[in-house]
């Protein structure tokens, strides 16, 4: 393709363009080099966690909807992290596979279809909404009448500052991010901002697992059994 572009006289201009580093401050706060060829999508804008500017369909060009769509692929990102966890690890405890857990032929349920659908809407409608409330109205959830489950609402409160990133006592137990002094979390900025670029990395890679899960479990199939036969190969072939 550069040679090609060289030949027309533009290929110096489309490499030269090409090779432009990120600036310091947006690459340090990408965590890593971003790849070559993406750039922030205006000069000044900062990039969040592992996103390097590639929106082909152009769906992050307003800020806010961006920001949503981040929310989401966290969401999103984190329950598929979850389900791959739980699908290899109650497959290889169990032996039923994932798509089959809970099912009992004849059984007669307690409860029709619609009860189930119509009280799960319910309840993850409540939730969503406090979510959606939060995300346009930052901290407005960690009240004592929002959670009145906690005695105390700090314990439900964004100690980053970050949206989707709430840290403190409750939602980091483990101080991967930051540290108690005091009975008071205080946020490691420098180890948040790497935890951020390989949560998403690892939430992306758990979206895609899950979407071959599904068209696996559409041929009957589930991801131990192709491990299971690249490891009983690999055993054939050492004996």
């Amino acid at each position: 393709m550069a040679s090609t572009s060289a030949a027309n006289g533009l290929g110096s201009a489309l490499v030269a363009r090409r090779a432009r580093p990120l600036s310091a401050p947006v690459a340090a706060r990408a965590g890593v080099d971003a790849p070559r060829g993406c750039r922030p999508r205006s000069p000044g804008s900062q990039l969040l966690p592992g996103d390097y500017g590639f929106d082909p369909l152009g769906l992050g060009k307003d800020p806010a909807f961006l920001k949503w769509y981040r929310e989401a692929e966290l969401i999103h990102g984190r329950w598929a992290m979850a389900a791959v966890v739980g699908i290899f690890v109650g497959q290889a405890w169990s032996g039923i596979p994932w798509f089959e857990a809970g099912a009992a032929p004849g059984a007669v349920a307690p409860f029709s279809f619609g009860t189930l659908l119509g009280t799960q809407l319910l309840l993850m409608g409540w939730v969503e909404s406090k979510r959606w409330v939060d995300f346009f109205n930052p901290e407005s959830q960690s009240v004592e009448w929002a959670t009145p489950w906690s005695r105390t609402a700090e314990n439900f409160a964004n100690a980053t500052g970050d949206q989707g990133y709430p840290g403190g006592k409750f939602f980091d137990p483990l101080g991967l991010a930051g540290t108690l002094k005091d009975g008071v979390y205080i946020p490691d900025t420098e180890k948040l901002e790497r935890l951020k670029v390989a949560e998403i990395k690892h939430a992306r890679i758990a979206m895609l697992a899950m979407l071959i899960f599904y068209f696996e479990a559409g041929q009957g199939k589930t991801p131990l059994e192709p491990l299971a036969c690249k490891l009983l190969y690999k055993g054939n072939l050492a004996i």
